[in-house]
């Protein structure tokens, strides 16, 4: 999987940008939870090579106020694990800890 750093929360406005040619996915992981880890590790081994969507991380212990800004910028619920797909500038699909999809990021 190829992940783009979520690290600057200008960002947002790429994000919302792509996003009106292209799904995009946000998965917030923190790197001290154990089910933050077991998710992510879930999600990057169903990942497969021909799916070409962009896929932004943020270390929510290192970014957490960027977390904060994703939260209130989609107006979901701050979750960790959570995955987000973004779709014309909006969240069409959030799900947060086991119950996080492949199946459903890339149906979106």
């Amino acid at each position: 999987m190829n992940w783009i750093p979520f690290q600057d929360i200008d960002q947002l406005t790429d994000i919302d940008v792509l996003s009106h040619t292209e799904p995009i996915l946000i998965f917030k992981h923190s790197t001290r939870c154990s089910i933050s880890s077991t998710g992510l590790s879930r999600l990057e081994k169903q990942w497969t090579s021909d799916n070409q969507m962009k896929a932004y991380f943020v270390d929510l212990l290192a970014y957490r106020m960027i977390s904060n800004a994703i939260a209130d910028h989609y107006g979901i619920t701050h979750q960790s694990p959570q995955a987000l797909v973004i779709k014309n500038g909006k969240c069409v699909y959030h799900e947060s800890h086991l119950s996080i999809a492949y199946e459903e990021i890339i149906s979106h």
